[in-house]
């Protein structure tokens, strides 16, 4: 194929341009293309430089004086006692503050801190000093001071401020006996297994291991990381265990329930008016006044008195015309009888006092008579009543007041002032049935319910030169004095004259109760002092 050739063209002529030759004229990079200035901001070229040099100069400006107030302020502060702006102690600002100004505010804050000793079931709030950590006020005081006063120092200060730990020591002993007392506000006792009473039921309780304050762990605790105690805040308590003695109450539980099956029989005795009244007690009513204690692996048995004095009207039967129960003394025979194979508890049935009325040509003698209480008691009953008016009030005594020993069972004489007899009661049945003499009417015998209070082998009574074989006292005729009216044989005057030995049957003595020589000598011997005697009109 024949070469083609380009003419090259001369002068004043033109040729073609190839699109060829175009493109590649134009696709040369844009940043080699040349652009014209434009002619009417020529000015422009200056001002980026100039605006560099005035930046750059006013931040050195800027540095120099902060250079130069840094000076100024580390002039000021090394030279004084007042510590920089921006120094912490536990997180308290004590910046711009003297020396002393700090110390004060760092004190009190010490003294107010306190950590929480912790165990797993509780913490105890304990101040910071009582547990031993001392404040060295001076020493920290120099450390917050210092910041500031060099360099790097200053330029922390500056940069991000300064925390300063306090400077502070473990004082041992101090630690040891604030934990002394701590240990007995976390001590808690171990329970030995016990016994309730429910409902009248024995339950066992559980026994409970109890714990103690392991005083020297805990202070071993401290002294290992005394630092680390401080930053957490809740120092750790050691804790050991204390062991109960009783775990098995198995057998003595045994034991209470057969107590407590036990059914109480009260017999009751009225000895004024010679009645008898009994009841039973169940478990079921007693049961709830006990409570029971384990001593030395014994069981302690107390009364819960409220619960049974509040519970009587449930268990005690009602009584008539002021007649009442010593309940205090009969819970308390009831307890004491209930440990007994056969507990039969044996009670006793009280007289109020009673108030009388004074009827028109009454006396005192008359109304004593009636009641069956000496008069001269009434008289001491009542102040000023030696002259009665139709209308007054008069305090009649109790019976029981001439009642003063306690009751013997079984036993019992009645003496008959109108019949002048004596009949002796053993078990409701008369033993002895004997002519007796009353006192005359002049120094009369005192009906009422009296009882045996002492044995005179040979009374003597002054007021008759009189001597008293076989005599059993049982009544006071008058409250103050030591004379009693009682049984006797027949007396003899002048250590030798028998009297009154015709005379039996019929009124004859002073005031007190005549029986045989022979008869008086049997009662002595089977009335014991206690026994009660029916003194009827």
């Amino acid at each position: 194929m024949a070469e083609r050739s380009t003419p090259t063209p001369g002068p004043g002529t033109s040729h073609p341009i190839h699109s060829s030759e175009l493109e590649k004229e134009f696709s040369t990079d844009t940043a080699d293309v040349w652009m014209p200035a434009n002619p009417t901001n020529k000015s422009n070229k200056k001002w980026p430089a100039v605006g560099r040099l005035l930046l750059g100069g006013l931040l050195l400006l800027l540095f120099l004086i902060s250079i130069l107030f840094i000076a100024l302020i580390g002039i000021l502060i090394v030279d004084s006692s007042i510590i920089a702006p921006g120094v912490r102690v536990m997180g308290v600002d004590i910046g711009s503050m003297t020396k002393e100004e700090a110390a004060a505010v760092l004190s009190e804050e010490w003294e107010q801190k306190a950590l929480l000793m912790s165990h797993e079931e509780g913490v105890w709030p304990a101040g910071i000093i009582d547990l031993g950590f001392v404040l060295d006020v001076s020493a920290t005081i120099d450390r917050a001071h210092s910041q500031g006063r060099s360099l790097l120092s200053l330029q922390q200060l500056i940069i991000k401020g300064a925390d300063i730990d306090p400077v502070w020591s473990l004082n041992t002993t101090m630690a040891e006996t604030y934990l002394g007392e701590l240990s007995e506000q976390v001590a808690r006792p171990a329970v030995n297994a016990g016994l309730q009473i429910q409902d009248g039921e024995v339950i066992e309780t559980p026994p409970v291991e109890g714990r103690e304050l392991d005083i020297k762990g805990t202070l071993g605790r401290l002294q290992e990381a005394p630092a680390q105690v401080l930053a957490d805040g809740r120092p750790p308590l050691s804790m050991q265990p204390v062991a109960p003695e009783i775990r098995d109450v198995s057998q003595i539980a045994q034991e209470a329930r057969r107590l407590l099956s036990t059914t109480v029989t009260i017999q009751a005795y009225d000895p004024v008016r010679d009645e008898s009244l009994e009841w039973a007690i169940s478990p079921s009513q007693w049961g709830n006044w006990l409570t029971l204690e384990l001593a030395d692996g014994e069981i302690a048995w107390t009364v819960d008195e409220d619960a049974a004095l509040e519970s009587a009207p449930t268990w005690l039967p009602a009584l008539d015309d002021g007649r009442y129960f010593d309940t205090e003394n009969l819970i308390n025979d009831i307890f004491a009888t209930l440990f007994a194979q056969d507990p039969i508890v044996k009670a006793r049935v009280f007289h109020q006092p009673l108030k009388h009325t004074v009827q028109s040509g009454e006396t005192l003698s008359s109304i004593g008579w009636n009641y069956g209480i000496p008069y001269p008691w009434i008289q001491q009953a009542n102040p000023g009543s030696d002259f009665l008016r139709a209308g007054d009030e008069l305090i009649i005594p109790s019976p029981d007041e001439m009642l003063p020993l306690p009751v013997v069972d079984n036993k019992r004489v009645v003496v008959s002032i109108s019949e002048q007899k004596a009949l002796v009661y053993e078990n409701g049945q008369v033993k002895w049935d004997w002519p007796a003499s009353t006192g005359i009417d002049s120094s009369p015998t005192s009906p009422g319910i009296f009882q045996i209070q002492n044995h005179e082998s040979n009374a003597y009574a002054s007021n008759w030169d009189l001597w008293m074989p076989n005599f059993m006292g049982i009544y006071r005729p008058v409250p103050t004095s030591d004379f009693m009216n009682g049984f006797h044989g027949f007396p003899t005057r002048n250590g030798s004259t028998l009297l009154w030995t015709g005379d039996l049957g019929h009124k004859v003595t002073y005031g007190c109760i005549l029986l045989s020589s022979e008869n008086a000598a049997q009662l002595y011997e089977w009335a014991e002092d206690g026994v009660v005697v029916e003194v009827r009109p």
